[in-house]
C-alpha cells in the first residue's frame, strides 16, 4: 500500500507514518520540511500547501491513499484534494468533534448539524477550519472521503500536554488536587487506535464522517489518575475534590486541570459523543492503564512534551503549583 501523509511530522499525523511503516507500507510525507523527522524508509516531499504553485512537489507522485491533518485554512484542503484527485482513489481527513454546531446534544451523532463553514475559506476558529476541511474533501472526492471525527487524543507524542502534564504533576508527589467526581465518565482516543482504525478504513473505501473516540466511560477519572500514581512511582496522594469549590475559585475545566470536564459543564458534550458508527466499523480502544504507561515511558524518553508541528506553542496547560496548594489548603 501506498501512502501520503500531508504533514507527517505532528501528533497524528506522526502516529499515522509510524502505523503505516509498521504495516510495511510505502510512505510518503509531505511538508514544510521545518519540525520533526520521519522514520527511515520514508519519503519526504517539500513544499507550502499555502504558497502559489506550493504543491509542485506532489505531481506526478503514485499513491493508493492520502491522510490529511491539516486545521487551517480549508482552501488548502480544497487545493490539494484536486491535485491528488486524478490520481489518488481516497482521501482521508482527520477532523474533529468540534464542528458540531452549539449548542450540541448529549450523545450528538454523525448526522448533527455543524457549524457554519465553507471550503473556500482562508480563515476561521478551529472549528470552522476543520468544518470547511471537511467541506473541501467532500466537495472534491465526495463519497470517497472519510473525514474523521477525532475526540480529545491521548498517547505517546501528544503536544498538547494534557496527560503528560497530570503524568510530571503526580511524579513530583505529595498531594494532587484530583477534581471529581471520581467516577467521571471519560471519553478519548488512544492515538494509535485512532490512526490504526483510519487506516484500515481507508483501505476499505469507506467514506463518510464517524466520531472516532471510545464509549463515554470507557474510562474514569479515577481509573485515569489511579493509572497515573501506579506508574510514575511517586507516592503522591490524590486529594478528591468536588467540582464546586474548584469551579468556585476560577479554575478552567479542560485548561487548568486537563482532561476533567464536570457534570453540568457547557462543554461536557465533548466526553459524551455517539460512537455507534465507529464501533460498528471497527473501532476498539485500549485499556486506560496501556495508554497511560506507554505515554510515561515515551515522555521519559523524550523529556518535555514536543513543540507542535508548523504551530505556536500554545499556552501551557495545567495548573500553577501556587494555585493549586492554595486550593488544596481552602
Amino acid at each position: 500500500m501506498r501512502l501520503l501523509v500531508l504533514g507527517g511530522t505532528g501528533f497524528v499525523g506522526g502516529a499515522t507514518v509510524a502505523e503505516a511503516v509498521r504495516r510495511g507500507w510505502s510512505v510518503t510525507v509531505f511538508n514544510r520540511g521545518m519540525h520533526g523527522s520521519t522514520p527511515p524508509g520514508v519519503h519526504r516531499l517539500r513544499g507550502d500547501r499555502t504558497a502559489p504553485d506550493g504543491l509542485a512537489a506532489l505531481a506526478g507522485g503514485e499513491w493508493d491513499l492520502v491522510v490529511d491533518t491539516w486545521d487551517s485554512a480549508p482552501r488548502a484542503v480544497r487545493d490539494a484534494a484536486r491535485a491528488l484527485v486524478a490520481t489518488v482513489p481516497h482521501y482521508t481527513y482527520i477532523s474533529s468533534g468540534s464542528v458540531y454546531a452549539p449548542p450540541a446534544p448529549t450523545n450528538v451523532g454523525e448526522e448533527s448539524s455543524v457549524v457554519d463553514a465553507s471550503g473556500d475559506a482562508v480563515d476561521g476558529d478551529y472549528a470552522e477550519c476543520k468544518a470547511g476541511g471537511e467541506l473541501a474533501a467532500t466537495e472534491v472526492y465526495g463519497e470517497r472521503a472519510l473525514l474523521v471525527r477525532a475526540g480529545l487524543i491521548l498517547g505517546p507524542g501528544e503536544d498538547v500536554g494534557r496527560l503528560p502534564w497530570w503524568l510530571q504533576r503526580v511524579a513530583r508527589g505529595g498531594d494532587v488536587l484530583a477534581p471529581g467526581p471520581v467516577d467521571l465518565p471519560l471519553q478519548y482516543i488512544d492515538v494509535r487506535d485512532l490512526v490504526g482504525w483510519t487506516l484500515d478504513r481507508a483501505v476499505e473505501g469507506v467514506g463518510g464522517a464517524f466520531n472516532v473516540i471510545s464509549r463515554p466511560g470507557h474510562a474514569t477519572m479515577g481509573e485515569l489518575l489511579d493509572s497515573v500514581v501506579a506508574v510514575t512511582g511517586s507516592g503522591a496522594t490524590l486529594r478528591w475534590t468536588d467540582p464546586e469549590p474548584i469551579l468556585a475559585a476560577g479554575v478552567v475545566p479542560w485548561n487548568d486541570l486537563p482532561i476533567w470536564i464536570p457534570p453540568g459543564h457547557e462543554f461536557r458534550w465533548l466526553q459524551e459523543r455517539g460512537v455507534e458508527k465507529a464501533y460498528a466499523a471497527g473501532l476498539k480502544c485500549r485499556p486506560v492503564t496501556d495508554t497511560v504507561a506507554d505515554t510515561w515511558r515515551w515522555l521519559r524518553a523524550v523529556g518535555s512534551v514536543p513543540p507542535r508541528a508548523g504551530k505556536p506553542r500554545r499556552v501551557t496547560v495545567g495548573l500553577d503549583p501556587a494555585r493549586e496548594a492554595a486550593l488544596l489548603t481552602a
